[in-house]
């Protein structure tokens, strides 16, 4: 079977020849690969930034961005079976007993460091025909989310960060007033019944507002669950106002800011009190200078991770000043457990109905695997790619 593999001892990026896995375990899953998305760490890795392989291999089968679909299950498989879509997680526990994190099968808080990921250290990735895998990493999605369930994985960041979030805010009254409470102004033209109904308790987040940093495929995704979760969202990212991912933006309800027009304090200026600033380009100098706009009780969350750079100068007096007196809070997150893969599939499906063409296109383009050098080494343009398998 074909895949796509880095050689990291010789800098070599080319497709393969493999012998096709076999199930050798009651629990294991057969599955046939449909499509792999391609993201900065696959070109990373392509360009031996990092990216480790097995033990005892010369190379690295990369992707890890998958959406397969089942054709064998072990004897003692209980959660899938053959014709199901799935999506497979990425991070595979530490070895040690201590891990608590490991042991409970939460990888994603692993204590040591010593996990394995598909595709990016020391276990092959999805990049690839077919793949064998134990069943308890995967993740079924429903036949109606076929043609953006490879959307799912780069979901679970988002997911997992507004988990986090809604966790850390238990500290104070963060939770919006139930409705009956709010003394609500009725639009012309519109009932008080029907003002209302348009804000239920779905969208906890309704009187909050966000600023989500960058309109890539993981900044794009985190703002429609925000708009799907209620928040007053506004997306801060490089490209002009009159652009696609500007117009992406717009039509799933969410604010569209462009950096080439505004300035950060503008932008918050406009905003209002920040309650969430969710974190998606990478750039550490933006990052920072957004954390000092971050408004009172507020919550900055890091998921990009910058490449190596000149330090960029910072006001650490005035952040922690800030951090303190504002009760702020900080966090990074980084891959993701089984709570978000379903949560991500969950909200895929409330994004198709809501908004189903801005969803549709975030996809811009879909290649055979022979053509994977383009997505990977060239200067493919766009939002996300895939490599189209089956």
């Amino acid at each position: 079977m074909k895949a796509v593999a880095v050689f990291p001892a010789t800098k070599e990026v080319k497709l393969v020849e493999r012998q096709a896995p076999r199930i050798s375990s009651p629990t294991e899953v057969k599955l046939r690969m449909l499509e792999v998305g391609v993201c900065g760490t696959d070109k990373e890795i392509c360009q031996f930034d990092y990216g480790t392989p097995p033990a005892g291999s010369e190379y690295l089968v990369i992707g890890h961005e998958s959406l397969a679909e089942v054709v064998e299950t072990g004897a003692e498989v209980l959660r899938v079976r053959t014709g199901d879509l799935v999506v497979t997680s990425v991070r595979r526990p530490c070895s040690h007993a201590n891990c608590t994190a490991c042991r409970m099968g939460r990888q994603d808080f692993c204590f040591t460091g010593d996990y394995t990921e598909r595709g990016i250290k020391e276990q092959h990735g999805y990049m690839t025909e077919f793949v064998v895998d134990d069943e308890k990493y995967m993740n079924v999605v429903p036949a109606s989310l076929r043609e953006i369930g490879v959307l799912v994985e780069p979901l679970t960041i988002a997911e997992k960060a507004l988990t986090q979030v809604w966790q850390v805010q238990q500290r104070l009254p963060w939770a919006c007033p139930p409705l009956e409470n709010l003394q609500m102004e009725t639009p012309a033209g519109e009932s008080a019944t029907g003002a209302r109904q348009s804000q239920t308790d779905a969208n906890p987040g309704r009187c909050h507002s966000a600023v989500v940093l960058g309109a890539g495929p993981v900044g794009l995704l985190g703002a429609m669950a925000l708009v799907a979760a209620g928040f007053s969202t506004h997306v801060y990212s490089r490209e002009a106002e009159g652009s696609e991912k500007a117009k992406i933006v717009h039509s799933f309800g969410a604010n569209y800011v462009s950096a080439e027009t505004q300035t950060v304090a503008q932008l918050a200026e406009e905003v209002g009190g920040i309650d969430l600033v969710y974190e998606a380009v990478g750039a550490s100098a933006l990052a920072f200078e957004m954390i000092k706009v971050l408004g009172t009780n507020g919550v900055f969350v890091f998921t990009g991770v910058p490449g190596r750079k000149a330090p960029t100068p910072v006001d650490t007096d005035f952040l922690m000043r800030n951090l303190v007196l504002r009760n702020q809070v900080v966090f990074g997150t980084v891959n993701a457990g089984r709570d978000a893969f379903e949560a991500a599939i969950r909200d895929l499906a409330i994004f198709a109905k809501r908004f189903p063409r801005a969803v549709e296109s975030l996809i811009t383009a879909r290649v055979p695997i022979e053509e994977h050098r383009d997505l990977l080494l060239g200067r493919a343009g766009g939002i996300k790619n895939v490599i189209k398998l089956g």
